[in-house]
């Protein structure tokens, strides 16, 4: 019998609401997954893709990371990966880091044999080159044969993948897919193989209100899947229907019956009733010990319940107006002039701007430091924009090619783990 566990979309590195604790937790449920391998004494761990978050980790994140994958190893259980479309770079990727360090295998088309069963393994494969595959893999000689791979699949919710044109056109004869993408866990029998998401093991959306999990499957006279949770912080999901005479008293009385200790709070709110300001509930989530608390009115207010503002200056002049506010040092303005407002061609823009930082902090190390008192009377930005950003549904990224576009910077902005790559 083979016994693995088969987990993915762990989002290392994702520091959701810009809360470093979110970004702690993430890890620790990766921690957690591994730790139940060892306690199990399982044959593998196959992650499904997605380690990571994005494709530029911090360093914190990847000796985090590099760590756990010590730990699993020092108790003798391979991790075998594939590369998700969150992390996969143009050139060497992460997991190759791990595996030459004889702490990861990254599966291909060649069998990575444990016990009773063949591994395979496809990158996440954009859909714009899905037609080149060939789905031609190596023979094996192994009882039992599993494809792992990345993406969003047919017959499943938000599939564009036909999970039956994969096992039918295979060179081999696979008994099981295990998917990653799609962060709701689930299972179908498809042209006699099982096809299976293991879900994510953290929220990365307050879509994602299921308990966070994982698969384990067993090779063993046909294959058997079942899952197990995983303990991650508390999500408190408060609905509240509000009739048309009332207001913020009814959201905070129905906010106040959880306990709110350390919880992520996500409050929607639908019906009639009064206008209400997100931020006081926000504000009284926390008052009561949240972690986080976001607020979303679905009402639609009337059209002279809303205050419009337009503006009309030049949006050029304004951009160089905050760029002076902001009190940068002479080196930072130059940087700032090559991107935005010089002739560099744009296809030029990141080498000049790499080879200018390069100069700058080869000849004075403190050459990006903010000018000194420059913004001292200035106001200090401390917006959160995360709660106007469409969250990442249980499908994954709506853009499937988000590999081959830059990175969004940390949302926290800055900080020690900041390489010089993330701020190019």
């Amino acid at each position: 019998m083979t016994r693995v566990i088969h987990t993915g979309d762990t989002h290392i590195g994702y520091q959701q609401y810009h809360v470093p604790e979110r970004r702690q937790d993430f890890l620790a449920a990766f921690r957690a997954v591994v730790r139940d391998a060892i306690d199990d004494d399982v044959a593998a761990v196959v992650h499904a893709g997605d380690l990571f978050h994005d494709r530029r980790p911090t360093l914190s994140d990847i000796m985090g990371t590099l760590d756990i994958l010590e730990e699993l190893a020092a108790a003798d259980i391979p991790f075998l990966a594939v590369v998700g479309n969150h992390e996969a770079k143009r050139d060497a990727q992460w997991l190759d880091l791990y595996a030459s360090l004889g702490l990861a295998t990254r599966l291909d088309g060649e069998p990575t044999v444990v016990g009773e069963t063949a591994f395979y393994g496809l990158d996440f494969v954009p859909r714009s080159k899905r037609d080149d595959l060939d789905y031609d893999f190596a023979p094996h000689d192994a009882d039992y044969a599993a494809l792992v791979t990345h993406g969003l699949f047919q017959p499943f919710d938000y599939g564009d993948w036909d999970a039956s044109e994969v096992l039918t056109e295979s060179s081999v004869d696979f008994d099981a897919l295990l998917l990653g993408d799609n962060h709701k866990p689930g299972k179908q029998e498809v042209e006699d193989a099982w096809v299976t998401y293991c879900g994510s093991t953290e929220r990365a959306s307050a879509s994602e209100r299921e308990d966070r999990g994982y698969n384990i499957v067993s090779f063993d006279d046909g294959v058997r899947i079942t899952r197990r949770g995983l303990e991650t912080r508390d999500f408190v999901f408060v609905d509240v229907e509000l009739d048309a005479e009332e207001g913020i008293e009814r959201v905070r009385s129905q906010v106040g019956q959880y306990d709110l200790d350390d919880a992520v709070v996500i409050v929607s709110i639908d019906g009639d009733g009064e206008p209400i300001a997100p931020a006081s509930i926000e504000e009284y989530a926390l008052d009561h010990g949240a972690l986080v608390a976001r607020v979303t009115d679905h009402r639609e207010l009337a059209a002279d319940e809303r205050e419009t503002s337009v503006s009309f200056a030049d949006p050029d002049d304004a951009v160089a107006e905050r760029v002076r506010e902001l009190g940068l040092s002479g080196a930072a303005r130059d940087i700032d002039e090559t991107v935005r407002a010089s002739k560099v061609a744009d296809s030029n823009v990141q080498d000049v701007v790499k080879d200018r930082v390069s100069n700058l902090v080869e000849e004075n190390p403190e050459a990006l430091d903010a000018a000194a008192g420059a913004a001292g009377d200035g106001d200090t930005a401390t917006g959160d924009d995360d709660s106007a950003a469409t969250a990442e549904t249980d499908g994954g990224d709506a853009d499937e090619e988000s590999t081959a576009a830059e990175p969004e910077p940390d949302a926290a902005g800055g900080g020690e783990d900041q390489s010089l790559e993330e701020f190019l």
